[in-house]
Order: structure tokens, then C-alpha cells, then sequence
């Protein structure tokens, strides 16, 4: 048995989507962009400041990582530093990670707001070019505040800078934003695609050769492991997972090699796992939209004896909003405008939780039409504990 468990993996981090390679396929041009936004500041020029976004899964990360590195080799006046935002989720707490490298006491807590105000001031005035990844910015509670924060502190300060690059996966993040935060946030914008069957293909193949003992694989598997992953999203993550997940059912299966069973064996669990990771980034109102879809979905929609061509299994947007509004009192919030529930729905749909289409002739009028992407139990399970709804149906 152990025997064999040696065999299938030859290296398994590589298959993580943490992994950033020597050799990042497809992502040269970005990476190129990246470089020259941020070159400036070695050399004493404050950069443009730099918004990315893009669906999971599509390189935004490694790539600017890739790029970081490559110029902490030689930062000349540069400081460069990278905020998993989902942990620094706050103005206070960005600003305290980025002067500490600068400032050693701030290790110790009970300092306020002005006074990380002047001493980035004062770091930028010795000359100081600062760049700063906002890893999923749109987890930033009060980024507004942020943004007016150091764009004041970049206007006082008698030197240097400091440069902000923010990376989402939603699209319509800039929507949220104050004005003025837009303005000065985007001055630079980049959007990364989905990659294409074929790109999941060759990413895909690397990865295996590196991450798999040889012979314990067949091509055929890494084809349609990359041709799943295409189709569902363009995600290279999802990939990645898919194939790791086939490779521990061959392990544990007492299995040669990693074959098509195995990919298909693994593509039920591996759905409900990158749901689950994505659910959990939502913002708490995107959460209440899909649990009452998915409430909807188990308990039957009030117009689900109706029949509309190539439309079955849809949900009608209005009901939906209504039982949103329900889900929201339950848990004891109040329910967002109909304007921010059409936005909900829209990033639900970017990120693969959803499809939405409009009605046919079987309606009077044009209404949207929702129908949800994964299982409505899992999605309950997923969602109910930890919106306080409880993980059934009721």
C-alpha cells in the first residue's frame, strides 16, 4: 500500500493552487504589464496604482507574485510587500502590516489611527517608494476609508509613495466604491480571461510531470481533466484540484495510474469542495441570495407547474427576491434594494454559483430567470450554519 502511495505522488504541493512555478504558461503579457507599473518604483517613481480582476482561478495571483519576485531580487528604492486581505480585512490592520517591517513596536497593539497616519508619512519621506497587493480587496470592510487614507498621506508626504495593487475576482466590485476611491483605485485596470481548454491543457500536463511520478498517469486523463475544467469555468484551479483528487483515489484505491474513472470519480466531490471555498469569500447578502434560491430549489418554486420551453428547473427573479427578503429576516439582517439584488445575482452567475437567463413567450413580459449550479442540499449544508439558518431547508 505504501508502496504504491509512493508512486502516484512525486511531489503533491505542486498540484495546490498556492503553487506559484518557475515557468507561468500563458500569463507572459500580463506579467510583462504588471513589471512595468511597477518598475517606477525602483527607482524613486511612484507607480500608477493597479486594479485586477478576473474570475478564480485564471493566474492573477501567481502572476504578480511572479513578478514581485523577480523585482525583490534588485528593489532599488522599492518596498514591496503582498496583503492577503482576507485576513487584513480592515484599514487598521492593512496599515499596521505595512509598516512593520518599517516600525518594530507596532508588533505590540494600542496604537491608533493617526499615528500609523504619521509614521507612513514618514517612511514615504525618506525617500520610500511602497507597493502594496491587496490579495482579494473586495474583503476590505472599510476600503473606502483605506483608499482616502493613503492617497491623503501620499499628498503630505515631502517624498516617495505608496502604490496600491488590488486584485478581485469580481467584476463588478468597482460598483461599491466612492467615487473618489474609483478614481484613484483604477487608474490602471487589467482583467484576466478564463483560460481556454487547450491552455488548461498544457498548465494541467506541467503540473502532473512535475507533481506525478512517471508512468502514473495517462495523457488521456490530464485531457479530460483540463476539457471539464473548460467547460465548467476556464478555472485553473479547478483543474488542479480535479486531477489531485483523482490522484488520491488512485492511491487509495490500490490503482496503477491515474485514468479517466478516476477523473470522473473525483469531479462530484471536487464541485462541492471549490463551492464550499468560494461560498465562504462571499459577503454576507451574496450568501442570504443563494440560500434562498437554493431554499426555493428543495422546497419548489410557486410557479413550477408552469412549463416554458428549454426552461425547467428556473426560478422566477421576483420569488426569488421575496424569499430573500424572508431569508434575511430570519437571520436577522435587513434585505439590500431590488437595485443591489440584481448585483448579487450577477456576481453569483461570474462565479459559476448560478445561471440566469431571460424568459421566453411562455411569459407575459421579460423577467430573469434563475436556476442554481450546484445541488440545493449542499448548497443548504453549505450555507445554513454559517448564517446562523441552521443546515436544512428550514
Amino acid at each position: 500500500m505504501n508502496e504504491l502511495r509512493e508512486r502516484i505522488f512525486r511531489n503533491r504541493s505542486v498540484l495546490s493552487p498556492h503553487y506559484v512555478p518557475e515557468d507561468l504558461p500563458f500569463r507572459n503579457r500580463e506579467m510583462e504589464e504588471i513589471r512595468r507599473t511597477v518598475l517606477p518604483a525602483t527607482a524613486g517613481q511612484k507607480p500608477k496604482n493597479l486594479f485586477i480582476y478576473g474570475k478564480p482561478g485564471t493566474g492573477k495571483t501567481c502572476s504578480v507574485k511572479r513578478v514581485m519576485e523577480g523585482i525583490c531580487k534588485n528593489p532599488g528604492k522599492a518596498s514591496l510587500g503582498y496583503i492577503n486581505c482576507r485576513i487584513y480585512n480592515s484599514r487598521y490592520r492593512i496599515m499596521q502590516k505595512i509598516l512593520k517591517q518599517f516600525v518594530p513596536e507596532l508588533e505590540k497593539s494600542g496604537f491608533g489611527l493617526p499615528y500609523l497616519y504619521e509614521k507612513t508619512i514618514e517612511v514615504m519621506g525618506r525617500g520610500v517608494q511602497l507597493v502594496v497587493v491587496l490579495d482579494e480587496v473586495d474583503m476590505v470592510k472599510d476600503l473606502d476609508e483605506l483608499v482616502y487614507t493613503l492617497t491623503r498621506s501620499n499628498d503630505e508626504a515631502k517624498g516617495g509613495g505608496i502604490t496600491l495593487i488590488g486584485i478581485s475576482n469580481k467584476l463588478s466590485f468597482k460598483n461599491e466604491l466612492d467615487p473618489r476611491s474609483k478614481s484613484s483605485l483604477y487608474e490602471n485596470e487589467m482583467i484576466f480571461a478564463p483560460y481556454t481548454a487547450v491552455q488548461l491543457q498544457q498548465i494541467l500536463k506541467q503540473r502532473a510531470e512535475l507533481g506525478i511520478n512517471p508512468g502514473c498517469f495517462d495523457d488521456s486523463a490530464v485531457n479530460l481533466a483540463s476539457a471539464i475544467a473548460a467547460q465548467e469555468t476556464g478555472d485553473a484551479r479547478y483543474a488542479l484540484k480535479l486531477f489531485e483528487k483523482a490522484a488520491e483515489i488512485a492511491e487509495y484505491g490500490n490503482r496503477e495510474k491515474i485514468t479517466d474513472v478516476e477523473v470522473e470519480g473525483a469531479r462530484k466531490k471536487v464541485d462541492i469542495d471549490l463551492a464550499g471555498e468560494t461560498i465562504n469569500t462571499l459577503p454576507e447578502n451574496h450568501q442570504l441570495v443563494l440560500y434562498a434560491i437554493a431554499r426555493l430549489t428543495l422546497g419548489g418554486s410557486k410557479y413550477s407547474k408552469l412549463e416554458f420551453e428549454n426552461e425547467s428547473g428556473f426560478l422566477i427573479s421576483g420569488e426569488v427576491y421575496e424569499e430573500y427578503e424572508k431569508v434575511a429576516r430570519s437571520a436577522g439582517k435587513r434585505a439590500r434594494s431590488s437595485r443591489w439584488y440584481k448585483e448579487y445575482l450577477s456576481d453569483l452567475e461570474t462565479l459559476g454559483l448560478v445561471t440566469l437567463t431571460l424568459s421566453g413567450k411562455g411569459m407575459r413580459g421579460h423577467t430573469t430567470l434563475i436556476k442554481l449550479g450546484y445541488d440545493a442540499k449542499d448548497m443548504i449544508g453549505l450555507l445554513g450554519t454559517k448564517l446562523g439558518l441552521g443546515g436544512n431547508d428550514g
